[in-house]
């Protein structure tokens, strides 16, 4: 985003509100840089946004409260998800068996797959079985369990022990937010369990996160950056935004 000029505190305040409607996390840094205002500024705008029931604070930022469609989800970030996608290909096997988890970045990966020969998907998400389900050398299974309003993942008890009855080959998901002291974390504790299921049983861990969600915190702690095998970003790997990660995990 170039730097922009407001007219008005409620006009720029709407602009926040937009940002954090679209990408579902902001930084007050990048807000303070893009908008040309001090992060004292941008503190108290996500202030007046939490007070509104818009957003909840965090720490570096906020993060959009409220049940958000899967369809207007996939559309935050297109091109950044996409350029994740394509990185992924390349690390998805031909034969064995994977667990996919139910966000739209890895959605975008179920269904650009084309050179499965004889592989299994377990994932916890209805829009990424189906992007999958039918494809050649592809047999997809869908975990089961209550949806989760927040993200529409499925969860619960039913799809955590369904996420442990495989053993996977590489597990590859998406976070809510990811902060180089915390880790990963997730909206809710329910998606964060399944992940953990998922995992246990798998032999990598590949986490996938746009640029927007690095160096911010959600709800739900997740995985630390020890767990995690290879981060993968829509930023080239000697990315300056990506200096905290460098001597923690391997970058793609």
């Amino acid at each position: 985003m170039s730097r922009r000029t407001f007219n008005s505190p409620e006009e720029r305040l709407g602009e926040v509100k937009d940002l954090i409607s679209e990408r579902g996390a902001v930084r007050i840094d990048q807000l303070a840089a893009d908008f040309g205002v001090s992060e004292m500024t941008i503190r108290r705008d996500l202030d007046e946004l939490e007070a509104l029931g818009i957003a909840r604070r965090v720490r570096g930022g906020a993060i959009a409260l409220g049940p958000e469609p899967f369809a207007q989800r996939h559309r935050h970030n297109a091109r950044a998800k996409g350029r994740i996608a394509e990185k992924l290909i390349d690390l998805i096997p031909a034969v064995g068996t994977v667990a996919f988890d139910a966000s739209t970045t890895v959605h975008r990966l179920a269904a650009s797959l084309e050179m499965a020969r004889d592989l299994v998907i377990v994932t916890n998400g209805l829009d990424t079985f189906h992007a999958a389900v039918g494809k050649p050398g592809i047999t997809a299974s869908v975990t089961g369990g209550t949806q989760e309003p927040r993200t529409g993942s499925l969860v619960g008890p039913i799809a955590a022990r369904t996420a442990q009855g495989f053993l996977y080959d590489v597990f590859v998901c998406s976070a809510a937010a990811l902060d180089h002291e915390v880790g990963s974390s997730e909206a809710s504790l329910a998606e964060s369990e399944v992940k953990r299921a998922f995992a246990a049983t798998s032999s990598r861990i590949i986490l996938a996160v746009d640029h927007s969600k690095l160096e911010t915190r959600a709800q739900a702690r997740m995985f630390d950056l020890v767990d995690i095998d290879l981060l993968v970003t829509d930023l080239d790997p000697e990315d300056e935004r990506l200096t905290s990660y460098w001597e923690v995990v391997s970058l793609a």
